[in-house]
């Protein structure tokens, strides 16, 4: 803990880094009971993609329900530092929501070609 307080490459904060610590050992925890982070996330949204189509960027929401029920599940099994902000953010970044506006070509309507759900196995 010492040492990573004093790296001057990371955000120094000392809850921060306790959660990541605690977070890692809760990865491992998950890893035991479900196979792998991957299948215990993925499952949580029947391994595949939600998909919303909005038309203004002001319709984008910053968490939803499903965003909370996953928060809480995770603090359930000793995550911290994951509110439902921070795991919608999550969601969109790993694919598990597509919420691109309608006609963005990200959207999974408007890449043609693209494999949709699971990318990685982390």
């Amino acid at each position: 803990m010492r040492r990573l307080m004093a790296d001057a490459g990371i955000v120094r904060n000392q809850l921060k880094i306790r959660a990541a610590i605690s977070n890692a050992r809760a990865v491992l925890d998950i890893r035991k009971a479900f196979g792998s982070l991957d299948a215990y996330l993925w499952a949580l949204v029947d391994g595949k993609p939600v998909v919303t189509r909005r038309r203004k960027r002001e319709d984008l929401p910053a968490t939803t329900p499903l965003a909370e029920r996953i928060s809480k599940d995770l603090r359930a099994h000793g995550f911290r530092f994951v509110g439902p902000t921070i795991v919608y953010s999550f969601m969109q970044a790993v694919g598990m929501v597509d919420d691109h506006l309608a006609g963005c070509f990200r959207s999974a309507s408007g890449a043609k070609g693209r494999s949709a759900g699971r990318r990685s196995r982390a």
